[in-house]
């Protein structure tokens, strides 16, 4: 692989060899031009179903991180490998779950994330299992759930129009509060450094005044939770007018959430 990812890159971006890269780049386009020539319908019901999906990725990143992938399989889900990965396996699936009774796609994308994110996440712990570090995981997923759903009660009163995102809207807002949460708590009671520029320049400020758990993660917390709403806010027309692209698009800023949240947790349960 290669080496040290660029300053303005994430710690740990790495390509893999070419042979893998040329594999994926092709599954991905495949994937894409397939989904592009039959587009499958797209409602929130739908988007909702890819968190399965989105949570496999960062489950499977960890698997690489802690070097539990057999030689043959690990240069996938290096970052940001990994998406492209997991992106093109989710594709396919919707393709091939599409032909079935629409009113089932749903349930059934759901369904085979979850299929394939349990095994991997109980790989990684079968790795062994840090007792302080799964203890915070809990901690920071416990204490997200209430924040997020007072932020998301308080953008919908205050914004009623973007309650028209739904699930969508709720998702993303709650897979920031977690990110944000998880990282101000993994850096502060478990010593993990964050591996974005943006991020560890939040995290970094020494005289913001300290709060029990978060520590000086409070501000990271606070800008997460206001840019998520922002967009959120943002988005709530083009999901009105266009609800297939808006939630698909809404989604993505979701997964940008979760994803890491997902990974944060699943990391500081085993290593922590």
């Amino acid at each position: 692989m290669m080496g040290g990812a660029p300053p303005f890159l994430p710690a740990g971006t790495t390509l893999p060899p070419l042979p893998y890269l040329a594999v994926v780049l092709l599954a991905a386009g495949a994937v894409g031009l397939a989904l592009r020539r039959n587009p499958p319908r797209v409602t929130g019901r739908h988007v909702l179903a890819l968190a399965p999906w989105m949570a496999l990725g960062s489950a499977a990143h960890v698997l690489y991180v802690v070097d539990a992938l057999p030689p043959v399989l690990s240069p996938l889900a290096g970052s940001p490998t990994v998406y492209l990965t997991v992106g093109s396996l989710a594709g396919a699936a919707w393709l091939a779950i599409a032909t079935g009774p629409p009113e089932r796609v749903p349930t059934a994308l759901a369904a085979a994330g979850a299929l394939l994110l349990v095994p991997v996440v109980g790989t990684a712990l079968a790795t062994g299992v840090s007792p302080a570090g799964a203890r915070w995981s809990t901690v920071a997923l416990v204490a997200s759930l209430p924040v997020a759903a007072a932020v998301w009660v308080g953008l919908t009163r205050l914004r009623p129009e973007t309650a028209v995102t739904g699930g969508v809207g709720a998702l993303a807002v709650f897979g920031h509060a977690l990110d944000g949460v998880s990282t101000a708590v993994g850096t502060t009671q478990l010593g993990f450094g964050e591996r974005t520029p943006l991020s560890r320049i939040l995290l970094g400020f020494d005289w913001i005044p300290t709060v029990p758990v978060l520590g000086e993660g409070w501000v990271f917390l606070l800008v997460k939770l206001a840019v998520a709403s922002g967009v959120v806010w943002l988005f709530a027309e083009y999901v009105r007018d266009r609800p297939a692209e808006g939630y698909l698009l809404l989604g993505f800023v979701a997964a940008v959430g979760l994803g890491p949240a997902a990974h944060n947790l699943l990391l500081f349960a085993v290593v922590g």
